[in-house]
């Protein structure tokens, strides 16, 4: 199995948490995530293209490489991945969501028949990759819709993933657990899994090279975190308790026709800006428009 964190920055890290269960189960698991990174790590907006990138391992496809620990961005900055693989002792993937869902679906492809993959999983830390649109916590929705928006083009079978339910301070888990119920009403619940205590460790080793604030919350959940924490600066609150310690399986296509609406609207854009422009039409304000305006001042 391919497991993939769709929404950037530290979500490779609740892409380890999954790989893990898969690993659990006696399959063998890689990891991947996405070159947007927050802007704490990389202040330009948006992803970067993998042409930007410098010591990739190997270019897999014009989407889609393996990183290593040295793998850089513009500036010299770490992408997640590259943390990841220093963690693993092995190259992750790294996936550039600019080209739009065709495209990285063909990426994804190329990745897991090299990796000998038969499953990707596509992981979104929090819960926001189900998200409707007008939920007033929603910030980061578009390299989310891309990604599971992608799975509609994948010969590879695909499962996604809510990992660390509400632990990204966006959707509330109460939303997040109404959103997995549209899904289970198309058919499309999976199952869910928590994290054990050797999976927590390993996470928690991981969060140690990983900058990321929602996957660390989930680590906590699993060790008993009760209350509310704040993370962004203050500007989110999470709520930790046992439910953001379970990631959730859905079937891609049930989401796609039920909760995920966002995604569902950008399945036919041709590239990431395609897709921003279809979400500003609803009114839906993303992370790209955030970034944007940070670095316009």
């Amino acid at each position: 199995m391919l497991s993939v964190g769709i929404g950037g920055g530290g979500d490779v890290v609740g892409a380890l948490g999954v790989a893990r269960a898969a690993q659990a189960a006696g399959l063998e698991a890689r990891v991947g995530g996405v070159t947007w990174e927050r802007r704490p790590i990389d202040p330009l907006p948006g992803p970067r293209r993998l042409d930007e990138a410098v010591g990739v391992v190997e270019r897999l496809h014009p989407a889609v490489a393996l990183a290593g620990p040295d793998t850089r961005g513009p500036g010299g900055f770490a992408f997640a991945e590259s943390g990841m693989a220093r963690v693993l002792g092995e190259p992750v993937v790294l996936a550039d969501p600019g080209p739009g869902p065709q495209v990285v679906a063909e990426g994804l492809d190329a990745a897991a028949a090299a990796l000998g993959c038969d499953l990707v999983a596509l992981v979104d830390v929090g819960g926001d990759v189900l998200g409707h649109g007008h939920e007033p916590g929603l910030a980061s929705p578009l390299c989310d819709a891309v990604l599971l928006a992608a799975s509609a083009y994948m010969a590879t079978p695909a499962v996604g993933a809510v990992f660390g339910t509400g632990c990204d301070g966006e959707l509330t888990p109460e939303e997040v657990m109404a959103r997995l119920a549209e899904v289970a009403a198309a058919g499309g619940l999976l199952g869910a899994w928590g994290l054990t205590r050797a999976d927590a460790d390993a996470l928690e080793a991981a969060v140690a090279e990983v900058p990321t604030e929602a996957s660390a919350m989930a680590v906590r959940c699993a060790r008993g975190a009760l209350g509310r924490a704040e993370i962004r600066g203050g500007r989110r609150t999470v709520p930790l308790s046992p439910i953001g310690a379970l990631t959730f399986f859905f079937d891609p296509a049930a989401a796609l026709r039920s909760a995920a609406r966002l995604a569902a609207a950008v399945v036919d854009c041709e590239s990431l800006e395609d897709a921003q422009a279809v979400l500003a039409a609803r009114g839906v304000r993303t992370e790209l428009d955030y970034e944007r305006e940070l670095a316009a001042g």
